[in-house]
């Protein structure tokens, strides 16, 4: 599989238009954007408590 081109971006673009109608698009975006959001939050706060738990270690 390669790189995606225009003419492929703008297909998809076309079909998820006629999928899911332009209403439902604007709520799909902003739920995905939450859900980025979410997932980054999360995995700041993973990396902060790891990041603590091997300064304790090396502490002792």
């Amino acid at each position: 599989m390669g790189k995606l081109g225009v003419t492929e971006i703008v297909l998809i673009l076309v079909i998820v238009l006629l999928f899911f109608g332009g209403k439902k698009i604007p709520e799909l975006m902003k739920g995905l954007g939450k859900g980025v959001k979410e997932f980054k939050d999360a995995s700041k706060g993973e990396e902060g408590s790891t990041s603590t738990e091997i300064k304790a270690s090396d502490d002792k």
